[in-house]
C-alpha cells in the first residue's frame, strides 16, 4: 500500500491554489515490439485511493481494477498510442515528449506532474521515479499499462509465435527465439532498436 507522500506533490499544488493538476506517464518504453503508450490524468481535488501506487508494483488484475476506478473517477483522462514507426523515425524519448506535449494542452490542466521526462509546458515538474512518488501519475502510470497490455494481448491473437500476450513485446527469451526462428513483423517491432537491427542483419546474412 503507497505511504501518505503519494499525495505531497498533489497537496502542495493545491495549497498554491491549483486545481487541474495533470499526472503523464508511458508505459513500452524499452519494449522491442508495439507502441508506446503515454497517458494523462486528472483527479478531483484531494482525491485519495490508497489501492492505487505505480503500476510496475501491482498485479494484472488489480490494474485492470483500477483503471476502471480511475477512468471512472478521474475529472480528465487521456491515452496516446505511439506507433513503433514514430519511435523508430524519432527515437524513444523524443516520441514519449513529443505525445505529452501534446496531451496537456488539450487536457485544459493548470499544472503537470511528469515521469522523469521534461515538457514544454511552462507550469510543470519532471520527477524522476514519479510513479511511485504522486498519486496522479501514479493513475496515469496504471492507464497506460493497461491500455498497452489490452494492445499486446491482440497482438498476439494475430501473431501467436511471438507470445506477445506473456511478453508485451519485451526481450524475453521466448520472443527472442521467435525473432530468430521467424524474423520480425514490420510496422510491430522497432527496427530502430539495437536487438531488432541484429535479428534483421542475421537475416540478411543467412
Amino acid at each position: 500500500m503507497p505511504k501518505n507522500n503519494l499525495y505531497v506533490f498533489e497537496n502542495d499544488l493545491y495549497s498554491k491554489g491549483y486545481k487541474k493538476i495533470a499526472g503523464l506517464d508511458e508505459a513500452g518504453r524499452g519494449s522491442w515490439a508495439g507502441p508506446l503508450v503515454v497517458a494523462i490524468c486528472i483527479l478531483p481535488v484531494g482525491y485519495k485511493n490508497d489501492e492505487i501506487d505505480d503500476s510496475k508494483k501491482l498485479s494484472a488484475i488489480k490494474r485492470e481494477k483500477l483503471y476502471s476506478v480511475i477512468t471512472n473517477d478521474a475529472l480528465y483522462w487521456n491515452v496516446s498510442i505511439v506507433e513503433p514507426s514514430v519511435i523508430d523515425k524519432l527515437n524513444i524519448k523524443a516520441a514519449t515528449i513529443q505525445a505529452m506535449n501534446k496531451l496537456i494542452p488539450e487536457s485544459g490542466c493548470d499544472f503537470a506532474l511528469i515521469d522523469a521526462e521534461k515538457v514544454d509546458f511552462q507550469k510543470s515538474n519532471s520527477i524522476i521515479k514519479g510513479d511511485a512518488l504522486s498519486i496522479t501519475i501514479a493513475a496515469a502510470s496504471i492507464l497506460a499499462k493497461v491500455t498497452r497490455d489490452r494492445i499486446m494481448i491482440e497482438l498476439d491473437k494475430t501473431y501467436p509465435l511471438y507470445c506477445f500476450k506473456s511478453n508485451k513485446g519485451y526481450g524475453t527469451s521466448t520472443h527472442i527465439h521467435a525473432l530468430e526462428k521467424n524474423g520480425i513483423i514490420e510496422k510491430v517491432h522497432r527496427v530502430s532498436y539495437a536487438p531488432i537491427k541484429n535479428i534483421i542483419n542475421k537475416t540478411k546474412t543467412k
